[in-house]
């Protein structure tokens, strides 16, 4: 009988710890929203740093989108992951999302990475938003530990009114790659 209690007690403990019954759900919710928006916020810095004509870009767009990233080729395969959100210019609505990509080519080595997505129109946004997927080659060398070393990057048109930059954070990497990448909402924090 102790025992079915304790494991009862286990049971409930757990369940207050992991937010079941306390509300702590959405605390965890508000606390992941409040990250990613840090995280777009240091985003953006990078890229003016490193790209000061995007800040008039990112103004006159309809929207744009900001993910943190993390990618790893080996050999023949590559795969990513990734969140971060959209953000309408006009109603200033942040729309949360996740990505997942997967590809074949050539490639090998890690990199942790941010990509900025600009919209030209609503068109754009809401397609991105809605739907979300994007198919691409890419080509890319990033040689990066904090501070040291560089990577790569251009901005380019991925689909019609969409821009796209990519920014190596750190990592060692060469790819040659196709991918498939799919962008969905995130059914918890919208």
């Amino acid at each position: 009988m102790k025992c079915i209690k304790l494991i009862i007690g286990l049971i409930l403990v757990s369940l207050l710890f992991s937010g079941f019954w306390s509300g702590n759900g959405e605390n965890e919710n508000h606390k992941e929203r409040v990250e990613r928006i840090k995280t777009k916020n240091e985003t953006l810095k990078l890229l003016y740093k490193y790209a000061p004509e995007a800040r008039g870009m990112i103004a006159r767009s309809y929207g744009y989108a900001t993910f943190a990233n993390f990618g790893v080729n080996v050999i023949l395969f590559s795969a990513e992951g990734g969140k971060g959100l959209a953000h309408n210019n006009r109603t200033k609505k942040n729309t949360y999302m996740n990505m997942a990509s997967g590809g074949a080519g050539f490639g090998l080595g890690v990199k942790d990475f941010r990509a900025i997505f600009l919209f030209r129109d609503a068109k754009a946004y809401n397609n991105f938003i809605n739907h979300g997927w994007e198919a691409n080659a890419q080509a890319d060398v990033a040689a990066k530990a904090g501070k040291q070393g560089g990577a790569i990057n251009a901005a380019i048109t991925v689909a019609s009114g969409v821009r796209l930059y990519k920014l190596t954070q750190n990592g060692l990497a060469f790819q040659a790659t196709i991918q498939g990448t799919k962008y969905w909402k995130d059914g918890d924090l919208n």
